[in-house]
């Protein structure tokens, strides 16, 4: 994955030429330009409980979003489908109060620890990754093949 400017697209890859403005951000310039954003300018953005481990929820965002995450203590998120930014818990009551902030070694996710109140899953449930299990603690499946 490639390194793409600071400054944000001004489309969206969904539905072609959609558009949207994006405020310029405050991200500190030094972190804005380690970042590895996707073609529409966001990063995904992994949520974790910061004392057990558990992996809460994927959210999506930009360099604005991890601005007002890191100086806030909260999680803010920019949503794709409402094109708008999104503080977890505004409206839920669901808060993730942030604990750490990493960058993988690609730079290109971003890990939030985090401690949830309530449901992350805007389902209701604890996680996100609750409902859909596919491989429960590598129980057998069938045949493998050996990763390559």
């Amino acid at each position: 994955m490639t390194s793409t400017p600071a400054r944000h697209p001004t489309t969206t890859p969904d539905r072609g030429a959609s558009r949207r403005s994006v405020p310029p951000s405050h991200l500190d310039p030094e972190i804005a330009t380690r970042l590895k954003r996707s073609a529409d300018g966001l990063l995904p953005a992994i949520a974790q409980q910061y004392d057990t481990g558990e992996v809460l929820m994927l959210g999506w965002m930009d360099d604005e979003a991890l601005h007002r995450t890191l100086t806030t203590g909260r999680c803010t998120y920019w949503s794709r489908s409402r094109q708008e930014y999104w503080v977890k818990g505004d409206t839920s009551g669901h808060f993730q109060h942030v604990k750490s902030v990493a960058l993988d070694c690609d730079a290109d996710t971003v890990l939030v620890k985090v401690d949830q109140v309530g449901a992350a899953c805007h389902t209701g449930a604890r996680t996100c990754f609750d409902a859909d299990v596919l491989l429960k603690d590598g129980a057998d499946s069938g045949p493998s093949t050996p990763h390559q």
